[in-house]
């Protein structure tokens, strides 16, 4: 079985940060594309960074300049470093990791249980 497990979320103010990460456990063989999505109350579920296994980064427009993603493939884990948080980056946030297992050797996605992010203006 596969885990994915955040922590980081609280609240913080407006211009404020948090650092997100994501911790992968499991009989996991390897790890493809990592990502973090997030959804606002009343809003569907969008993505916020992806990096792949070789470090490629892609940003959602409203997060460019202020969000990093990255991650340390030996500990299984990805990052969130979000900086100059606004009050439109409030929602629960989710990790997503495409993971394959030692015991199927095929390729599945699996999400975190999801963390809370409040920014307050």
């Amino acid at each position: 079985q596969v885990q994915l497990v955040e922590s980081g979320g609280g609240l913080v103010q407006a211009g404020g940060s948090l650092r997100l990460s994501c911790a992968a456990s499991g009989s996991i063989f390897s790890i493809n594309s990592m990502a973090w999505y997030r959804q606002a109350p009343e809003k569907q579920r969008e993505l916020v960074a992806q990096i792949n296994s070789g470090g490629i980064t892609n940003y959602a427009d409203p997060v460019k300049g202020r969000f990093t993603i990255s991650r340390d493939n030996a500990k299984n884990t990805v990052y969130l470093q979000m900086n100059s948080l606004e009050s439109e980056d409030t929602g629960v946030y989710y990790c997503y990791a495409v993971i394959r297992t030692r015991l199927t050797m095929t390729w599945s996605a699996y999400w975190g249980q999801g963390t809370q992010v409040t920014v307050s203006s």
